[in-house]
């Protein structure tokens, strides 16, 4: 009975000691590269993204626009009231 616990616990330690030796090794491929070869895979990994973007089509782009423009003026003219509001009430409380 020990002969068998002992022959399914070795394998299990060589599989360990071969997982720590590839642990060891720093940086795995990345180490291999030289920087400007890492630097070459990010733009080509950033041009792959950018052709998996839905681009909106130009109406959709004028339609967006057009909203945000008007949304801000909107919030401008808000806080002009409000602010031109709260300097006559500090200028009625306070002289």
């Amino acid at each position: 009975m020990a002969d068998a616990v002992g022959s399914i616990d070795t394998p299990d330690a060589q599989d360990e000691a071969q997982e720590t030796k590839k642990k060891a090794r720093k940086g795995g491929k990345r180490a291999k590269k030289g920087p400007f070869k890492r630097l070459a895979l990010f733009y080509r990994q950033v041009i792959a993204e950018l052709r998996k973007v839905v681009w909106p089509t130009r109406n959709q782009l004028t339609t967006y626009t057009t909203v945000v423009i008007v949304f801000v003026v909107i919030m401008i003219g808000l806080v002009t009231v409000i602010d031109y509001g709260l300097s006559h009430a500090a200028k009625y409380v306070f002289g």
